[in-house]
């Protein structure tokens, strides 16, 4: 398998308080690392309306507001919280030790 699509550290357990995100850069692609509760999540750092930083979004549950126009996504899946929105990339999370590293596209359904 082609290294770029295994995992990649993009920082340690220790960089993201829980109930917060970051912006990150794996496999050349922008993303948001969310950190709830111990477990972690990635998804497309690019609101898909107006491109805005979900990474900078607020944390319900394991759902993100986008900061700029309110669009909301689940972190765990990429989908919308609600039927009709649009989603956006999810990404494969783990964590070794205290790294957290970030793989490729996660399968979702």
């Amino acid at each position: 398998m082609p290294k770029a699509y295994g995992f990649v550290k993009v920082g340690t357990i220790h960089d993201i308080p829980s109930g917060q995100g970051r912006h990150i850069m794996a496999h050349g692609k922008p993303m948001a690392l969310f950190n709830i509760d111990g477990n972690f999540y990635a998804i497309n750092q690019i609101c898909p309306h107006m491109g805005g930083p979900l990474s900078e979004g607020k944390l319900n549950g394991n759902v993100v507001t986008c900061p700029w126009h309110g669009w909301t996504f689940c972190v765990d899946t990429g989908l919308p919280d609600h039927p009709g929105g649009h989603s956006v990339s999810a990404y494969e999370v783990k964590v070794e030790g205290e790294d957290v590293l970030v793989g490729w596209l996660k399968k979702v359904g």
